[in-house]
Formats: C-alpha cells, sequence, structure tokens
C-alpha cells in the first residue's frame, strides 16, 4: 500500500468553515492531544499501545489541526517503529475501559465504534481528562479519537471539546467520517 505522508495537508480543506487551520511539524500520539502530559501510566499497561503505538519514540510526525467554536480538531499521519503491529484482538478486548494518569492528570478511555475502512485496521476511543493546575482547579476536556494502522504508518484524527463551552462541539462523527477522508487522501 501506497502512502504518501505530505498528502495530509489536503484535509485542511475538510475541515469546517472558519475554523484557523495549522501545521503540525513534530511528532505527537493521541495520548499527548488528550492532554495527559509526560511520563503516564496505562491501567491495564497493555492498553499504553493505543494511546502511544509509537512507545514514546519520537518518530516523524505530519499533520494539520484546526480550531474553532465546535472544538480543536487534529489530523495526523505518523511513522510507526520497526516491528510495530495494530493493536491485537486480546488488547481489544482487555482495554474495551481503561485509564492513564500522571501526578497532574488522568485520563478515562473507552473503546468506540471506529468507521469501517476496507482492508485496514481501526480503532475508536471516547476520552475524559482531568489535569489539576494551580489552588487545586481542575480543567476537563473530552476527546473523540479515531486511528488507522496503515502498514508502516500511524493515522489518527481527534476532536478535543472543552465540556464548559458556550458552543456545541462537533458531532464525533465529524472525525470517524474525518478518518476515512484522511486515509484516503494519504492513499491519493
Amino acid at each position: 500500500m501506497r502512502i504518501t505522508p505530505a498528502n495530509i495537508r489536503r484535509v485542511a480543506r475538510d475541515l469546517p468553515g472558519g475554523y484557523e487551520v495549522t501545521g503540525l511539524a513534530a511528532a505527537t500520539t493521541p495520548a499527548a492531544i488528550w492532554g495527559v502530559g509526560p511520563n503516564w501510566a496505562a491501567h491495564p499497561a497493555q492498553c499504553a499501545t493505543l494511546a502511544d503505538p509509537l512507545r514514546g519514540r519520537g518518530e516523524s510526525a505530519q499533520g494539520v489541526s484546526g480550531s474553532g467554536s465546535g472544538g480543536i480538531v487534529y489530523a495526523v499521519v505518523t511513522t510507526l517503529p520497526g516491528k510495530s503491529a495494530p493493536a491485537d484482538h486480546a488488547t481489544m478486548s482487555e482495554c474495551r475501559q481503561w485509564s492513564m494518569a500522571t501526578r497532574q492528570a488522568a485520563t478515562r478511555v473507552r473503546l468506540v465504534d471506529p468507521p469501517h475502512i476496507d482492508g485496514i485496521q481501526t480503532v475508536g476511543m471516547a476520552s475524559e481528562t482531568t489535569t489539576s493546575v494551580e489552588n487545586g482547579t481542575q480543567i476537563a476536556s473530552h476527546a473523540q479519537t479515531f486511528a488507522a494502522y496503515l502498514g508502516d504508518y500511524y493515522v489518527f484524527t481527534i476532536l478535543v471539546t472543552d465540556p464548559g463551552s458556550a458552543h456545541s462541539p462537533l458531532p464525533p462523527q465529524f472525525v470517524a467520517d474525518l478518518l476515512v477522508k484522511t486515509v484516503a487522501a494519504l492513499r491519493g
């Protein structure tokens, strides 16, 4: 399967009108975008691969993000480290609901139905992150994440929303559909 990572820029046109779109230049993972911070631990431990299939290695990544009233949207493609494999059936079964934490943040994750892409393994996750900041204040965010394993590449789309926002968030289906469009762009 031929993948052209530079085509990720084409996805910017699929973001909602009025969104401010920027490119991503640094390697990133779902865990980083969820805001859990570095040095986190997953419970059960084998679920960590769903939030960071790069296993802490900063591989090359390209992507776009868009910010608007419905939340922040990300579309990212990154190379997988050698010998990486998609999440296996056992991991998926054991990680239907799991958590990850640091001293300042905690994230609860549950698997959700991903979009179907012929011949491609996809994963869907809904997460809620609570981060403690100064004076004991807590900040909450929700994220809908959809990912696809494309041979040597890992592709994901994320919608991050603030549950206290006065604006209605984009629906989770938006980022599920965006994953399908992103995979098509990378293949084309």
